[in-house]
């Protein structure tokens, strides 16, 4: 049986490993999709295999508020209504780093892409999901809200306020059917994770990850569950696909 057969799902950061995983596992599983990034062709690439009138690929800057509010729009007049919500755009740059050095333009770069991203899908998605009578927001956190980690202060100022938000919308919108957790990934097998595996402080953290670093499609399964009806009394939930790094 297709897991979320009718479904309609809004992804950011698509075109990334996690968001293209995600985009393929919700049209393995029946959803119709909204693919965006603001590189189009990632975005078009992660929804390549949908059948006709399945998807759709937009170009869409995460952290911008107008954007987001027309590529939502344009999802629904698309499928006729929205059912989730699923905030992948993110990520730390080599710019980031301990709060006495990393640069400030650094940190709001985060800020407004991390957690300013997920703040405005909510802002204008969530109308959609009530109208369409509930659904699911899956934000995407990180092992750094939950553990205390070195050198990426900018990135876990972001997720730590992704983890806090999810929780107070979930207290906000329950009323209405509304359901929001988060995924918290470990270290996962990324192109971006690929790039810089070899440096030895990548590999110290990735040896204490119990049962070996997660693929993206360990987050994407995790996501197919939250946006299904099987986690219909799970919200305000930050969901760990961590290897079990955070509980040592």
């Amino acid at each position: 049986m297709l897991r979320l057969k009718g479904k309609v799902a809004f992804v950011t950061g698509a075109g990334g490993g996690i968001g293209n995983a995600i985009c393929r596992r919700f049209l393995e599983e029946g959803a119709r999709v909204a693919a965006t990034d603001i590189d189009v062709g990632a975005a078009r690439a992660a929804v390549a295999d949908a059948a006709a009138g399945q998807a759709i690929a937009l170009q869409v800057d995460a952290g911008d508020s107008g954007q987001v509010r027309e590529a939502i729009s344009r999802a629904v007049a698309e499928f006729g209504l929205l059912n989730v919500l699923c905030n992948v755009a993110g990520g730390s740059s080599a710019q980031d780093g301990m709060v006495t050095e990393a640069p400030e333009e650094e940190f709001w770069r985060v800020i407004r892409l991390d957690l300013f991203g997920p703040f405005v899908s909510c802002k204008h998605g969530i109308p959609e999901l009530i109208k369409a009578g509930g659904g699911s927001v899956i934000n995407m956190t990180s092992m750094t809200a939950l553990m205390g980690t070195t050198g990426r202060d900018c990135y876990t100022a972001a997720k730590g306020g992704v983890a806090a938000i999810t929780r107070s919308i979930a207290a906000g919108y329950g009323r209405h059917g509304v359901r929001v957790n988060a995924i918290a990934p470990g270290m996962t097998l990324t192109p971006r994770v690929m790039a810089r595996i070899d440096r030895p402080g990548v590999q110290e953290l990735a040896a204490r990850h119990l049962l070996g670093l997660a693929e993206p499609a360990d987050v994407a399964d995790m996501a197919v569950y939250l946006a299904s009806e099987e986690s219909r009394v799970v919200t305000g939930q930050v969901l760990s696909v961590d290897s079990g790094v955070t509980i040592h």
